[in-house]
């Protein structure tokens, strides 16, 4: 479209150097040129932080139209996208095409620093964050910095409470909408991603990734103080608060503060009583999925983790792990107070706590304390008659 200088009322001086007929509206904040009208305003309110656009069915404001339609599904359950190869709906075309790629193969983003390719452009500017280690989103509440949006909204919902998906079979609520959807096949036992190593089945595209790395041996996190590497990068952020001491999840009922989020709900679970968690082949309750997992197997006889020493299989990573030590002599774990070394944290803490006195394991029918949990509920059975 020809854009005619005269009509507009512009000089005939006007310098189009930067602004071309193609581009003909200008950011009236920052000078950047927009070939569509709409586009600079919806740029402009970045500036402004103006959203205008309302959910009809909540409160909750957008600065663009279109995601706030994106977001109304998530009230209406509207899946309008289909996947062209099975019947899978999505609510974003965006999440149809990338969910289409997982049946073509095709991998078009590649990442500038290596060799990786993701099916995503998302994906890889997470993965290219890696290698620069820049974190552009920060928390509205604290100045904790993020590598990806989800997860600064996140963490922004465990200041303010936030808990915007509904689980369909329990009307549990959750901060996430992965949590959700991975809590509600805990209800309907779906098992949607496949190991490529061994074929076990996993509810979770996560836990099906983490699975994996114990095939392949990927550890592509390195520890920013020393050169330890991870397979998962929630383990190694998790590792490096061992260096900088840093606390940042508080118990909601006593006010003792965690390394990890996980570790921080886990214990909440021990004041509430909570056992989400229930074995499929009897009726046993258990407050977390590793110990359910774990209980599991007592039932299926399944030993998937095997020592790389001598082909010793164990039923948990960290019993293998433990077992791979009293070949190595490796003993990780040194007491803040007098030196000594152990193979296994737990009984470096309970070691610990014989310098300090700390009993944080307290009975739930007297009011006794102990400094071990073993100890503890060997005690509670005293109680129950519980016959372990």
């Amino acid at each position: 479209m020809f854009f005619d200088k005269t009509r507009h009322n512009l000089p005939a001086s006007t310098d189009m150097a930067t602004k071309t007929p193609e581009e003909p509206y200008e950011c009236k904040h920052c000078g950047k040129f927009f070939n569509h009208l709409s586009a600079c305003k919806q740029h402009e309110r970045i500036h402004t932080g103006e959203k205008p656009f309302t959910c009809k069915h909540c409160n909750k404001c957008f600065s663009q139209l279109g995601n706030c339609q994106q977001h109304e599904r998530i009230h209406t359950g509207e899946k309008p996208y289909t996947c062209k190869h099975c019947d899978k709906c999505f609510s974003q075309s965006g999440l149809c095409k990338q969910h289409e790629r997982t049946h073509t193969g095709e991998k078009p983003y590649a990442c500038s620093h290596c060799n990786k390719s993701f099916s995503s452009s998302s994906h890889c500017r997470e993965h290219e964050r890696i290698h620069t280690g820049a974190r552009p989103y920060s928390c509205k509440h604290c100045r904790k910095r993020f590598n990806h949006l989800g997860n600064c909204k996140k963490h922004e919902r465990s200041h303010t409470g936030e808990k915007l998906y509904t689980c369909k079979h329990c009307k549990k609520s959750f901060s996430s909408h992965t949590y959700c959807k991975e809590h509600e096949r805990i209800h309907t036992g779906e098992m949607r991603h496949t190991c490529k190593h061994c074929n076990k089945c996993f509810s979770s595209s996560s836990y099906c990734k983490k699975h994996e790395q114990t095939h392949t041996g990927e550890k592509p996190y390195s520890c920013q103080h020393c050169n330890k590497c991870f397979s998962q990068l929630a383990h190694c952020k998790h590792h490096e608060r061992t260096h900088t001491g840093e606390k940042p999840y508080r118990c909601k009922h006593c006010k003792k503060s965690f390394g990890s989020s996980s570790v921080c709900k886990r214990h909440e679970r021990t004041h509430t009583g909570e056992k989400p968690y229930s074995c499929k082949h009897c009726n046993k309750c258990f407050s977390q999925l590793e110990n359910c997992k774990r209980h599991e197997r007592t039932h299926t006889g399944e030993k998937p983790y095997t020592c790389k020493h001598c082909n010793k299989s164990f039923r948990t990573s960290s019993t293998c792990k433990q077992h791979e030590r009293t070949h190595t002599g490796e003993k990780p774990y040194s007491c803040k107070h007098c030196n000594k070394c152990f193979r296994r944290l737990e009984n470096c803490k309970g070691h610990e706590r014989t310098h300090t006195g700390e009993k944080p394991y307290s009975c739930r029918h007297c009011n006794m304390y102990f400094s071990q949990l073993a100890h503890c509920k060997h005690h509670e059975r005293t109680h129950t008659g519980e016959k372990p």
